[in-house]
């Protein structure tokens, strides 16, 4: 298994070409942090999708319905989220240099995934409870609404406090956020059947959650397809940084660059540089480094220097050889 202690040490070579500029990935301080909050988001949120699932039932409310459908989405998002961000922990082998970071974003996928499935169920059955309205307790459904936005409010508050935030948990404060919107909308609708007897406003409640799922679940696909992709970071503009490169001593040319993310809080580039011969090419490296991670804060840099191409007053050997004839 390759060790991080062997690698910072052929980095530190003064013989080496290739320089590289990084903070390890498997330093991941407060790494542990995010787990215990999605821990206590999750039985949160498995506890009180039982108690909305039976109270929509007993009170023929799809809105109580739907959003323990979606807290059911939730429970088995949250638990994936565990999982991978345990097995985000784990370090890196010989066939996975970068460990398992991707892990991440993956589960943040199909987080995504299962949110839009959601979304798309409730789209139905609110379509036929439109068309064929029952009768709804709105009372006890009031009860049970708010006390669901008192439930996702405490698991959001759980998942956005302290530090060591990343893809995972904010997946998951999306999937609570979106709920507790959605306890909001079957608050309203509750109260719009108590008032006026108007049994949609249930099925209009459910279509209102369903928007702000199908709108999680859009900005989480698409945030995970940018990082899958390997799209350049957010924040970090490939023309400004050719111009960083290009600005260092003793850099003639580049080519090859690229900036990507491998996990969340985990951005790289890559660049050849191509030497004008007034500096040693571990020297330019290390300035080409620290230039991009100064002015880009991307401190996982690779810098590959290159010859200088061959001078043109130098002659051809056959030239040579028949001047030494001559």
């Amino acid at each position: 298994m390759l060790t991080m202690a062997a690698e910072h040490a052929h980095h530190a070579s003064p013989a080496d070409a290739h320089r590289h500029v990084h903070q390890g990935p498997s330093h991941r301080p407060g790494a542990l942090a995010p787990e215990r909050r999605l821990w206590a988001a999750l039985l949160l949120t498995v506890g009180f999708m039982i108690v909305e699932a039976v109270a929509g039932w007993v009170v023929h409310s799809l809105a109580l319905l739907s959003d323990a459908g979606h807290m059911l989405a939730d429970s088995g998002a949250l638990a994936l989220a565990v999982m991978a961000q345990r097995v985000a922990t784990r370090p890196r082998t010989i066939a996975r240099t970068y460990g398992y970071r991707r892990a991440e974003t993956l589960a943040a996928l199909a987080n995504g995934i299962a949110l839009g499935v959601a979304a798309v169920w409730v789209v139905a059955e609110a379509i036929s409870r439109w068309r064929a309205p029952t009768s709804i307790d709105a009372l006890p459904m009031l009860a049970v609404a708010a006390a669901g936005l008192v439930v996702n409010l405490s698991a959001g508050w759980i998942l956005s406090r302290g530090h060591g935030h990343n893809t995972n948990t904010r997946a998951a404060l999306a999937h609570v956020m979106a709920d507790a919107l959605g306890s909001v909308s079957a608050i309203v609708a509750a109260l719009v059947v108590l008032a006026f007897g108007w049994n949609r406003a249930d099925a209009v409640a459910s279509i209102v959650i369903s928007v702000l799922i199908l709108w999680g679940a859009f900005r989480l696909v698409t945030e995970t397809l940018r990082v899958l992709m390997e799209s350049t970071p957010p924040g970090v503009s490939l023309e400004e940084l050719e111009k960083t490169i290009r600005s260092a001593p003793g850099v003639a040319d580049i080519h090859d660059l690229h900036a990507w993310t491998i996990s969340d809080g985990f951005d790289a580039v890559t660049v050849h540089v191509v030497l004008d011969g007034s500096a040693h090419g571990t020297d330019v490296a290390r300035d080409v480094g620290e230039r991009i991670r100064v002015a880009h804060s991307v401190t996982h840099v690779t810098v590959q220097p290159e010859a200088p191409p061959l001078s043109p007053v130098l002659h051809p050997a056959q030239r040579l050889l028949r001047n030494r004839k001559g």
